[in-house]
């Protein structure tokens, strides 16, 4: 039933042109939705059109923290089926607080809850009333380490927004996917060179035995969609990092 209610229909994605947002724009079209994927940089957007090569890809280059753009967006798309972001700036956020940098806490905030706003607020509109909007939270909020305050703090105020839009803006469903750690570029940010050292130490401590891959936070984001019994709702998918 998830995939047939996706592959007819119209899906954006903020942040589609690489990591978790890519792998769900491959997973769509798969299945045969047409899918919009937005981003700030428009040559990752040309790498994404050229890796994933389809008629049914279009892409918009946007800075969901600009109000102005947002709107002019979905004033340009017209009407939609559902809204995903799994945009994320978290460049220079992880730091213990005497280091922090109060410029790049926020942007965490702009990119992770003042940009999915401002995508409810113009896109929700634009949204069929079986429509989807869904979130990128994260386990930060569950177990926060030291350097990860600003992160943690915002993927907290993140999920109070869904809760509250799905009350709102029903009968649309609003949702967040709440990931543990994924191998996707974000890394880069936070370990730098020791990247696969620290993925590596994690995957021992998990449940199941790996971090997530991009394809596994797809699946999850393509369930909320395609389930229309499912609003309010963060869904965990982090190999059981919450329990250890």
């Amino acid at each position: 039933m998830a995939i047939a209610e996706i592959a007819n229909s119209r899906i954006l994605i903020a942040g589609g042109s690489s990591g978790m947002g890519l792998a769900l724009a491959k997973r769509s079209l798969a299945v045969g939705a047409e899918v919009i994927i937005t981003g700030r940089n428009e040559e990752k957007l040309q790498r994404a059109c050229a890796e994933l090569q389809s008629p049914a890809l279009s892409t918009a280059t946007v800075d969901i923290t600009q109000e102005g753009q947002v709107a002019d967006l979905f004033e340009r798309i017209g009407r939609l089926d559902h809204i995903v972001s799994t945009a994320a700036d978290i460049e220079g956020a992880y730091e213990l607080l005497p280091s922090l940098d109060l410029r790049a806490a926020q942007k965490v905030v702009e990119s992770k809850f003042f940009g999915p706003l401002l995508l409810a607020k113009y896109g929700a509109p634009m949204l069929s009333p079986t429509g989807s909007i869904t979130f990128t939270s994260g386990i930060a909020a569950y177990r926060p380490s030291a350097r990860g305050a600003v992160v943690a703090a915002v993927n907290a105020g993140l999920e109070g927004l869904v809760r509250a839009l799905a009350v709102e803006l029903a009968p649309i469903r609003v949702n967040a996917v709440s990931p543990g750690w994924v191998d996707t570029p974000i890394w880069t940010f936070v370990a730098g060179d020791k990247k696969d050292e620290t993925l590596s130490a994690m995957a021992k401590r998990l449940p199941v035995g790996r971090v997530g891959q991009p394809e596994d936070i797809a699946d999850a984001i393509s369930f909320l969609m395609g389930n229309g019994f499912t609003t309010g709702t963060i869904l965990h998918v982090e190999g059981g990092h919450r329990l250890v």
